[in-house]
């Protein structure tokens, strides 16, 4: 707009409302074009995150590494996340989505070009170490951008799809021994390209920084969502549905995930499956969620019955673990029950915390259900890989997995025992209330 244009509006109007008039609303494109570029960058994020998985068998012919040490690498990833989930938010709002998403992408590169660098287990530790001091706060700063950028009904679905991008690089890189074949003669190999697919975040945020820089000299911008801060005199006062929740979160996770470390080994071992394939069985727990996760989601809403759905979810991973252990039964079975369940219960089991806790305390509630969650992340990875070499097989390992299901099961049903109380928080109620 030419200044003299300008300096006319601003003799007849206050300044602030000439900004307005000179400046608009951005576009739907740009905004979904921000939406690619900050979920691209969660892409390299994931793939960095599930690229040991399918290296287990070559880290152990190879590097000689035990499940104990293979465990290691990726329980590490989750103990600075116990800390990093508490103070994450408040560096984001210190100095801001920009700076602060590229100092978190530089970080998960590093820490995939560490582990890369050497065959050495502290090295390799350290790089994930290193990688996870950046993965997790990358997602909270990524959730902070979305806030900024999407409001309204467009904000779920805007939601929706970068989870689904954002687990697509987990699919890739669980089935990176098949679409990549020649990659995996080495276990060096591979956790190359995983570093170069970590660029991908650095390219993606600095695209990012420069339409945001753009967008704030052109555009009217909402003001970002700020992260709540931790205040640990308020854990005090949730009540019991909060805690069945938490203690449901842990096992649930703690047996998805650290079985997922050791899955592609597990099949090749005990079921003589090739890596490809292995890969495959293992990546049909992020294709599920990604297509299941937001329908399950649309059908509670309208059903209710969170607990039980949750109880449900819980109950189908109880037998999955020893069917796999014990019988031949076709692995497409178990692993269609698993997906399942990783599709049921995260879509049911987060939005339930928004109903149980007070809005102002929400932000507690999440940081300290995700702290927790992480304390038994890291704990599984390494118990499961100690019960592995202590037995010398995967049963032991495949029991533990077993009884979280079951105790799983347990604190979903004393959470709908005690939500079917007179203090309820409506978890049962759907849109109609004759259900």
């Amino acid at each position: 707009m030419p200044p003299n244009l300008f300096q006319l509006i601003e003799r007849e109007v206050p300044l602030e409302l000439a900004a307005k008039i000179v400046k608009h609303e951005p576009s739907k494109i740009f905004r979904w074009l921000i939406l690619l570029f900050v979920s691209l960058a969660m892409f390299g994020n994931y793939y960095v995150y599930d690229s040991i998985s399918p290296l287990a068998d070559l880290l152990s012919r190879q590097l000689h590494f035990s499940d104990s040490d293979i465990g290691l690498l990726n329980a590490i990833y989750s103990v600075p996340n116990v800390f990093m989930v508490l103070i994450g938010g408040i560096i984001i709002d210190k100095i801001g989505t920009r700076i602060s998403t590229f100092i978190f992408a530089v970080l998960c590169l590093l820490g995939a070009a560490i582990t890369a660098s050497t065959g050495s287990l502290t090295i390799m530790a350290a790089g994930r170490l290193v990688f996870g001091l950046g993965a997790e706060s990358l997602i909270v700063a990524v959730t902070t951008i979305m806030g900024k950028w999407f409001k309204g009904k467009e904000l779920s679905f805007a939601f929706g799809l970068n989870l689904t991008l954002a687990r697509l690089g987990s699919f890739a890189a669980l089935n990176s021994p098949t679409w990549g074949k020649a990659f995996y003669n080495n276990w060096q190999t591979p956790l190359f390209v995983s570093t170069a697919i970590a660029t991908i975040s650095i390219v993606s945020v600095i695209v990012y920084w420069g339409m945001d820089i753009y967008a704030g000299k052109k555009f009217i911008l909402r003001e970002a969502a700020k992260q709540d801060e931790i205040h640990f005199k308020e854990i005090f006062s949730f009540g019991k549905s909060y805690w069945f929740v938490v203690l449901l979160c842990v096992t649930f996770y703690s047996g998805i995930f650290p079985f997922q470390t050791f899955a592609v080994k597990f099949f090749m071992e005990s079921h003589g499956t090739t890596r490809e394939f292995g890969g495959f069985l293992s990546s049909m727990l992020t294709l599920s969620a990604m297509i299941l996760t937001p329908l399950f989601g649309l059908f509670t809403d309208y059903f209710g019955k969170k607990s039980l759905l949750m109880m449900i979810g819980s109950f189908l991973l109880v037998p999955v673990y020893l069917l796999m252990a014990y019988t031949k039964v076709n692995l497409f079975i178990p692993m269609a029950m698993m997906g399942l369940s990783f599709s049921l219960i995260p879509a049911v089991m987060w939005p339930s915390v928004t109903m149980i806790v007070d809005e102002p305390k929400l932000g507690t509630a999440y940081g300290l259900m995700t702290m927790i969650q992480n304390i038994g992340l890291a704990g599984f990875n390494l118990l499961i890989g100690w019960a592995n070499d202590f037995s010398g097989g995967y049963t032991m390992g495949m029991w533990i997995f077993s009884i979280l299901g079951f105790l799983g099961m347990l604190f979903s049903y004393l959470l709908r025992r005690s939500e079917l109380g007179p203090n309820g928080h409506g978890l049962e109620k759907g849109f109609s209330n004759n259900i």
